[in-house]
C-alpha cells in the first residue's frame, strides 16, 4: 500500500504516528551526537528539510517524549541498541524564528520577546519552590512582554539553569531559521539594532551557559561571525561546501529511487533526474530538493515548485550592491 504524501508537514511525531510518506534521515541524529560539537549552525537552502530534521532531533532527545520508541522502531537509528537509552533522555529546549518578520526593528524585537515568554510558559512546571529561590522567581517575575533587553538576554540561559536543577541533566537547545529576523533586518535598513539585540541574546544562550549540553542552529544563510556569534569559539559552522551532513539535507538518488518505487513511479526517475537533480553539498554531488520531490510524488507532475516557495529579494539586494567588475 502506498503512503500518504502530506506536503508541508514538518512535524516528525504527526508523520510517524499516521504512518505517512518519510525519507528517513534519522542517521544525523547519530552524526551529529558522535560528532561532539558543542554548538552546531548548519546552513541550507530553504525547504530542505531543515525544520522536520530538527523536530526529529527534539522527539528523539527530548523527555518530552520518554518511552516514545515507537516513533523510532523501524528507522535507522533504532538498529543501533546503544541508543535505545539516550531517546527521551535530555531537557530539550527548542525554539524557532521561522516567523519573526516585520518591517521595522521594533516589530522584530516584540516578536522575539514573546517567544521568549511563549517559551517560559510552555516549560512552566519549573516554577517549582523545590528548585528555585528567591532571586529566581524574581527574574521569573521580569519575564514579560515590557521586560528590558538585558533580561531578554539571560531567559534562555536562566531556564537552562532552571530545567537543568528540575531534571538533573544539562540542556539540549535547537533553533530553527535563526536567520530569518536577520534578513528582515537587512531587507528593512535595522541591521545594527537588532544584530545588537540578538548578539546579546545568542552569547548568553550559546556562549556563556553553563547549563547547556550542546546545541544546533538551522538558517539558510550564514551571517557574519562577527555581527551576532563575536567571542563565540564554540561554534561549528556547517554550509553547503562543507563534508559534515551532506545527506541529512534533502534527497539522495537512492532515497529519491527507493521513493519512487515505493509509489510505483520507478519509471519516472529520468525524467525526475533531469527535472530536479542539481545540488551538492560538500563532497556529495547528487542531492534532490525534498520539496520538488514530494510534491511530485504527490501529484505526479513536474513543476518548478522549489522556484515558486518564496521570494529572493535577499539575494537581489545584495547583488545590486554589491562591487561591480
Amino acid at each position: 500500500m502506498k503512503p500518504v504524501v502530506s506536503i508541508g508537514t514538518q512535524d516528525f511525531e504527526f508523520l510517524r504516528k499516521n504512518n505517512y510518506f518519510l525519507v528517513d534521515k534519522t542517521e544525523f541524529i547519530k552524526e551529529w551526537w558522535e560528532n561532539g560539537d558543542a554548538v552546531t549552525l548548519i546552513t541550507r537552502p530553504r525547504r530542505f528539510g531543515k525544520t522536520l530534521n530538527l523536530n526529529m532531533l527534539k522527539c528523539f532527545f527530548s523527555k518530552q517524549y520518554t518511552g516514545r520508541s515507537d516513533l523510532f522502531e523501524g528507522l535507522s537509528i533504532w538498529e543501533d541498541e546503544s541508543y535505545h537509552e539516550l531517546q527521551g533522555s535530555y531537557p530539550v529546549i527548542f525554539l524557532s524564528f521561522a516567523d519573526i518578520k516585520g518591517n521595522t526593528f521594533e516589530v522584530v524585537r516584540s516578536s522575539i520577546i514573546q517567544k521568549l515568554v511563549k517559551l517560559f510558559s510552555m516549560h512552566a512546571y519549573v516554577k517549582d519552590e523545590r528548585i528555585l529561590n528567591e532571586e529566581d522567581w524574581e527574574f521569573l517575575r521580569s519575564v514579560k512582554t515590557d521586560m528590558k533587553d538585558d533580561v531578554a538576554a539571560l531567559t534562555i540561559n536562566y531556564l537552562s539553569d532552571y530545567m537543568s536543577r528540575y531534571y538533573g541533566e544539562k540542556v539540549l537547545i535547537f533553533l530553527d531559521e535563526y536567520d530569518t529576523p536577520m534578513q528582515e533586518a537587512y531587507v528593512n535598513g535595522y541591521w545594527k539594532e537588532l544584530t545588537t539585540f540578538i548578539r546579546s541574546l545568542f552569547n548568553s544562550t550559546f556562549k556563556t551557559n553553563p547549563y547547556l549540553e550542546r546545541a544546533v542552529l538551522t538558517g539558510i544563510t550564514r551571517v557574519g561571525k562577527e555581527s551576532i556569534f563575536s567571542d563565540m569559539n564554540n561554534l561549528e559552522i556547517v554550509t553547503t561546501t562543507s563534508d559534515k551532513y551532506t545527506a541529512a539535507f534533502g534527497f539522495t538518488k537512492e532515497e529519491v529511487f527507493h521513493a519512487l518505487k515505493l509509489m510505483g513511479m520507478e519509471s519516472d526517475m529520468p525524467r525526475v533526474k533531469d527535472w530536479y537533480d542539481g545540488f551538492i553539498f560538500g563532497g556529495r554531488t547528487v542531492i534532490y530538493n525534498p520539496w520538488s520531490i514530494t510534491k511530485f510524488l504527490d501529484s505526479g507532475e513536474l513543476g518548478t515548485y522549489w522556484v515558486d516557495t518564496s521570494s529572493n529579494k535577499l539575494i537581489s539586494d545584495l547583488i545590486q550592491e554589491g562591487p561591480q567588475r
